[in-house]
C-alpha cells in the first residue's frame, strides 16, 4: 500500500473539472484508489463519491493506492494533484 498527502492549493478545491480529470487519470490503473478527507473516504474511480467529499481550499487530502501498480499511480496522483490543485 503507498499513499500521500496533500493540502489542496486551488481557489475553489477539486471542483467538477479536476474530479473529472482524477477520476479519468485513476481508471487508467489496476490499483484500487481512495481519496480521505476530514473522516470521510471516497473510491477515487467515482466522481460522484469524489465530489460529494466537498474538498476545499487547504484541505488536506490522503491518497492511497493498493495493488499490483500502486507506485505508479501513486506517483501519477501526486504529478496531477501538484499541478492542478
Amino acid at each position: 500500500m503507498k499513499n500521500f498527502e496533500y493540502t489542496i492549493k486551488d481557489e475553489l478545491g477539486i471542483h467538477a473539472r479536476p474530479a473529472g480529470l482524477l477520476v479519468k487519470l485513476v481508471k487508467n490503473f489496476k490499483s484500487n484508489v481512495l481519496i480521505a478527507s476530514k473522516g470521510a473516504s471516497a473510491d477515487a474511480r467515482k466522481l460522484m463519491a469524489v465530489m460529494a467529499l466537498g474538498i476545499t481550499k487547504g484541505t488536506q487530502v490522503t491518497i492511497t493506492a493498493e495493488g499490483e501498480d500502486e507506485e505508479a499511480v501513486i506517483t501519477e496522483i501526486e504529478k496531477f494533484f501538484r499541478e492542478n490543485l
